[in-house]
């Protein structure tokens, strides 16, 4: 999971993370000389390929598209558009869908009280009827039984979730996590050191308005120091979803549905923080919600990437001859770093800071920018959607890779499966979570085996 938020520089010493003043040229703490840090990197993902035409990798990725501020007449279609990158250009406006349905009418209400009073008058009795004895014996017969420990295998276990003889913690729902939509699949799992999960995910699979199919995924990581990381990450996950399936319904380029569904998203963990004072009072310095989100959509050729913070984008084709890519840029202190040349990709995340990310979303955050970009790939492919609980055992593109069974985009559920599997034999030092989607969409109806 993610570490403490972190402003991006000049707020924050680079060095040693201490408050700056605006002008500072030095850091009063430690004395880093703050002219040597250059300025944020601009939006645009990391690829191990050329960005426009044929590149080393032999895939066609598009060139960004020009600067518009156009409105388009009709909804897009993903395959109007080239590959793009954000980078702070606005994006196409999205189609506006219909006004919401009026209320029903036709029923009497009371404007003060909400109260109909259009009921039919009451009888003074009702004719009982004697019981059915086929319902008492349905109903003795699904009786729910006690839970039995899983430890002891003996005890009860109560109302909090531990058995009442061995005291042991039993498993809970958001443990060990698995879903399919269509030909999407993903997993999640607590890993082997922490006391709950903190990751969430969504999935969905749906159709444009001209019946092409859409496959979706939606990754969150909660950030640790920050207070219910869980919940923010549940929240996030579960606005940008269904965010996401309204707008690709109603015809919504899928790049500007993303960008709209982020920061959905965002609105949704910060309204987490919104607690009664009374509240407050005995959590003081406590953090406000906030996790990081990654998400990809595919449809029609059309491959769309968006995120905010650490979480990450990986493309693997289905030939391994070709070369995978990274498909995201972390919002994170070594990512800074590396792009700004003052240390190797090595040193940056050899460093205790390397996680410290530099966006996120919660109310404490300092300006959400969704990151987005498309592309085209020329080939067939899967595409892994994840959290640093994966990637921190499987970094770079190759060796990303090289853990994602053969078989991926035909049978996703099982290679989640074992992608997982991997970051738990590798120690499962954090909450694991992943995401498949097969490139191209595979023919209705098509899944996992």
């Amino acid at each position: 999971m993610s570490q403490m938020p972190q402003q991006a520089a000049p707020a924050k010493c680079p060095s040693c993370a201490e408050p700056l003043e605006s002008g500072d040229l030095f850091c009063g703490a430690c004395g880093y000389d703050l002219s040597a840090v250059p300025a944020a990197p601009p939006d645009h993902p990391t690829l191990t390929m050329g960005a426009a035409g044929v590149g080393s990798s032999g895939v066609d990725w598009p060139p960004p598209e020009p600067e518009s501020s156009g409105t388009p007449a009709a909804p897009h279609l993903p395959t109007d558009l080239p590959g793009t990158d954000s980078g702070g250009k606005p994006l196409p406006a999205a189609p506006h869908g219909s006004p919401a349905s009026p209320p029903p009418h036709g029923s009497p209400v009371s404007p003060a009280s909400g109260v109909r009073f259009d009921r039919p008058p009451e009888p003074d009795e009702y004719p009982l009827q004697a019981p059915d004895p086929r319902v008492a014996a349905s109903a003795a017969e699904t009786t729910e039984l006690p839970k039995v420990c899983v430890a002891c295998r003996a005890g009860r276990v109560d109302d909090d979730g531990y058995c009442e003889n061995c005291g042991h913690a039993q498993p809970r729902e958001r443990d060990h996590m698995e879903q399919e939509a269509g030909p999407v699949a993903a997993v999640s799992d607590r890993g082997l050191r922490h006391h709950r999960n903190e990751d969430a995910f969504a999935v969905g699979h749906t159709a444009l308005p001209d019946g092409t199919p859409v496959s979706l995924a939606v990754v969150c990581d909660g950030v640790s120091s920050a207070t219910r990381p869980d919940e923010a990450s549940m929240a996030a996950s579960r606005a940008a979803i269904e965010a996401l399936l309204a707008a690709l319904e109603q015809g919504t380029h899928p790049q500007q549905a993303l960008h709209d569904a982020i920061v959905t998203a965002s609105q949704a963990v910060n309204a987490l923080a919104e607690e009664p004072p009374s509240a407050r009072e005995h959590t003081p310095h406590q953090n406000a919600p906030a996790c990081t989100i990654v998400a990809s959509i595919v449809a029609s050729g059309l491959l769309v990437v968006g995120w905010v913070g650490d979480s990450r984008v990986y493309w693997v084709p289905v030939d391994r001859g070709a070369p995978a890519a990274r498909l995201t840029e972390d919002d994170s202190w070594a990512a800074q770093m590396v792009a700004a040349g003052l240390m190797s990709e090595a040193e940056a995340y050899a460093d205790e800071r390397a996680h410290a990310i530099t966006g996120w979303l919660g109310a404490d955050a300092y300006e959400v920018e969704p990151h987005t970009a498309s592309f085209k790939p020329d080939r067939p492919g899967v595409v892994v959607v994840c959290t640093d609980g994966l990637w921190n055992y499987a970094e770079t593109a190759e060796e990303m890779s090289e853990i994602v069974p053969a078989d991926a985009a035909v049978r996703p559920l099982h290679a989640a499966r074992v992608l997982v599997g991997h970051a738990l034999d590798g120690g499962g030092h954090d909450n694991v979570t992943v995401a498949l989607l097969p490139f191209p969409e595979p023919p209705q109806g098509a899944g996992s085996a």
